[in-house]
């Protein structure tokens, strides 16, 4: 029997045997085309763990013929990087190195930097990975000299064929021929949350207890109810769940809102919600009740402190506040539309008199009635631009009422 572990055994060793990341690796992904064009560039994979960051950086290595080195930056220090640099003198000649540099964002900024040299000379290839955005942990010369891809939590369907490997092996190394329920499959693969590492850790210790039959009451055993509860065979119910808790709102049904409110705190789950229920509080109630978002956050606050199971008690105030406020979504509907024209690049110089320091030509509108003036704010290219529209709840149509009558004219 192999002391190795089973996630490690069943590594796979080609971009046709890895759950998942088709977007990436399938014959028309990024990836493989990139790597069918003989280009490897430096990458940062970014994601949840268990979906295939090393295994790929693995692939990569083998098919370029480079070097494959490994660092943990939990670990590692600005030595070891050298050391592996010192490497590349003895086989730059051939293929050179790719350096995997795991979790990256526990480097400091002198430690990132420390790579650039030798990755823009063309000493090194970087693969550097992380669970976190790379776009706020990862230092910005870094970024801009590599292609960044995500990679997503691993699906239970895509899951379910890597165990089902797994019972063969298994199978060979105990020379028992053990049967597993399809739906006792299914279970584990969706409570793995999209990590295929860990459902194979769960699967393993589902076969080692049970005798010749792996059923779904042998594998619940392996799955603390807080977990269990939060998935279902698609892996997707608790997105789901959120999404009923928000839609509920947005419709201003205050039981369905408890009831998804319920099952996600059932689930065990206490961040997701707290962090869906203050962004409803100004994507659908806004500005038609702007105390809400206050509301909400010392709710959520309060429910923090106090933890499971007490928690469900000021969150379901929450929800029933939201669900029976006033509703609104015109901050957010500007929002969106300004990013969109920004997004198009208008709006690219704003007006003279608006820069600082105060610039001529700028007019102080506390120096005129009702704190207001006629001026120009938008840019040039824009001027006319609308984003924002009032609602109509009433406290939009007071605060319309008041700058029509301010400005003299309709808004």
């Amino acid at each position: 029997m192999s002391n190795t572990p089973l996630a490690e055994r069943l590594r796979p060793s080609s971009f046709e045997e890895i759950a998942g990341q088709k977007h990436l690796i399938s014959s028309n992904g990024v990836i493989r085309r990139m790597m069918l064009a003989g280009r490897i560039s430096n990458m940062i994979f970014y994601g949840p763990p268990g979906t295939g960051k090393t295994t790929v950086a693995n692939i990569i290595a083998k098919n370029s013929g480079m070097q494959l080195f490994k660092l943990n930056a939990t670990t590692a220090s600005l030595s070891d990087v050298k050391e592996v640099i010192a490497s590349a003198d003895g086989i730059f000649s051939q293929n050179g190195i790719l350096l995997y540099l795991d979790e990256i964002q526990y480097f400091n900024k002198k430690q990132q930097q420390s790579l650039l040299e030798y990755i823009e000379d063309g000493r090194v290839t970087l693969i550097a990975s992380t669970t976190e955005n790379p776009y706020f942990y990862i230092y910005d010369a870094l970024i801009s000299r590599c292609s960044v891809f995500e990679f997503k939590s691993v699906g239970a369907k895509e899951i379910v064929p890597v165990l089902r490997r797994a019972l063969d092996v298994l199978n060979e190394d105990s020379e028992i021929k053990k049967s597993a329920d399809d739906e006792a499959l299914e279970f584990l693969s969706s409570c793995a949350h999209g990590d295929v590492r860990h459902a194979l850790t769960l699967f393993e210790g589902a076969y080692y207890a049970s005798e010749n039959r792996i059923t779904t009451e042998i594998a619940k055993e392996f799955i603390p109810s807080a977990s269990a509860g939060l998935f279902d065979k698609d892996s997707d119910v608790h997105y789901n769940l959120l999404s009923g808790l928000q839609k509920s709102i947005r419709g201003s049904d205050p039981d369905a809102a408890v009831f998804y409110l319920a099952k996600l705190l059932e689930g065990g789950d206490l961040l997701s919600p707290i962090r869906r229920l203050l962004v409803i509080a100004s994507e659908d109630i806004g500005l038609a009740y702007p105390q809400a978002a206050q509301i909400t956050y010392a709710l959520c606050e309060s429910a923090k402190a106090l933890g499971l199971p007490e928690a469900r008690i000021p969150l379901a105030s929450c929800a029933i506040m939201l669900a029976t406020s006033p509703k609104s979504n015109t901050a957010y509907e500007a929002i969106a539309k300004a990013s969109a024209d920004i997004k198009m690049g208008k709006g690219g110089t704003i007006p003279k008199h608006l820069e600082a320091p105060l610039f001529k030509g700028y007019v102080y509108p506390h120096e005129f009635p009702n704190d207001w003036c006629e001026q120009q704010y938008l840019p040039d290219d824009i001027k006319n631009a609308k984003y924002y529209t009032f609602g109509e709840n009433k406290t939009e149509q007071s605060a319309k009422a008041y700058w029509e009558a301010v400005k003299k004219r309709k808004l």
